[in-house]
């Protein structure tokens, strides 16, 4: 049954951006509901259970830098949510690759587990596909796949942003010239994500994980040596954004033959391979970021926020939130 739901702010995209500027908001004391597509919260905060193990399939880990994310991750590394998995990664060769300096923080149970905390206490409306957005004179009406509708006084976006845009044509909001101009600079690599149980032992440096920017497999982790997946081995492999973009449509089957080409030189002679899948991410990595933490159209009550917004990924995309909660609560003054 079609129903409609009035709220302060709308958001649209349950992943960290749009997590932290619900909390902030709802800390601010406003009523806000926020839609995503998925069955679960957490966007590129993904892990996936195989077999009878766990894998992190989209983000593997992340860094801080700017002093007010170190404070939010010091407060999860104390509660025993996020831990220091590695100061730096083996890029392969012989050389012992030297660390930078900066810790690379993993979460307890996996990074989807940091999302579904963040979104305790958030009216979330999850399975909810957004199909439109249409501006009235005083309010937004979001239209969704179930034909339920909702009317805010704003809204922010946090989707990936070529699928925002889309969303906006469909109701046919114009932007302000400069506006759409910056949101149509910005653009994504894609990333082809393959997963694989094992039976065995693999070589893999420490702390289990191997990083090679120019290489087509760029990224391959053990999730069990991660400390996420206790009870079997599961290997997160990524390739790299050239050949994702390139093979991007390729079958399942293909894909999985390239990655277990790759894995054969890292696996031991008794170790075989139990079960593998393929995952995509069209959407993966920013490539052309906007500078600031979000954009905001205050004659339209529409905001923008996301990872591409200020950079860089899991960090960013935590700051672009928590900045877009404080310009949107800024409406009301």
């Amino acid at each position: 049954m079609a129903t409609e739901t009035t709220c302060e702010v709308l958001i649209v995209g349950g992943g960290l951006a749009g997590l932290m500027a619900a909390r902030t908001l709802l800390h601010g004391g406003h009523k806000v509901i926020l839609l995503d597509k998925g069955r679960g919260v957490g966007g590129r905060l993904a892990t996936r259970r195989v077999g009878n193990g766990v894998a992190d399939h989209g983000a593997q880990f992340f860094t801080m830098r700017d002093p007010e994310f170190k404070t939010l991750v010091d407060g999860w590394v104390k509660h025993d949510i996020a831990y220091v998995w590695s100061m730096g990664w083996s890029d392969g060769s012989l050389a012992d690759t030297p660390r930078d300096g900066h810790p690379r923080y993993a979460v307890s149970g996996g990074m989807n587990a940091l999302a579904k905390l963040l979104s305790q206490g958030l009216d979330c409306r999850l399975d909810t596909q957004v199909t439109a957005l249409r501006k009235g004179n005083d309010e937004w009406v979001v239209e969704t796949s179930t034909g339920s509708s909702y009317r805010a006084h704003a809204v922010l976006m946090t989707a990936p942003v070529p699928q925002t845009l889309a969303l906006l044509r469909a109701g046919s909001v114009v932007l302000p010239e400069d506006a759409a101009s910056a949101l149509e600079a910005i653009t994504y690599d894609p990333c082809l994500c393959g997963l694989f149980r094992i039976d065995g032992d693999v070589y893999l440096p420490e702390p289990g994980a191997l990083q090679r920017p120019y290489a087509e497999i760029a990224w391959i982790a053990d999730n069990h040596r991660k400390g996420i997946s206790p009870n079997a081995r599961i290997l997160t492999l990524h390739a790299s954004p050239s050949y994702s973009r390139a093979h991007y449509d390729d079958s399942d089957e293909m894909l999985v033959n390239r990655f277990r080409a790759e894995l054969a030189s890292f696996m031991k002679t008794d170790a075989h391979i139990l079960e593998a899948e393929i995952k995509r991410w069209r959407y993966s990595q920013p490539s052309a970021l906007y500078p600031e933490r979000c954009l905001v159209i205050r004659e339209q009550n529409l905001v923008f926020a996301g990872d591409a917004f200020g950079g860089p990924r899991i960090e960013g995309a935590a700051l672009s939130g928590i900045a877009a909660g404080h310009a949107l609560h800024t409406l009301w003054d």
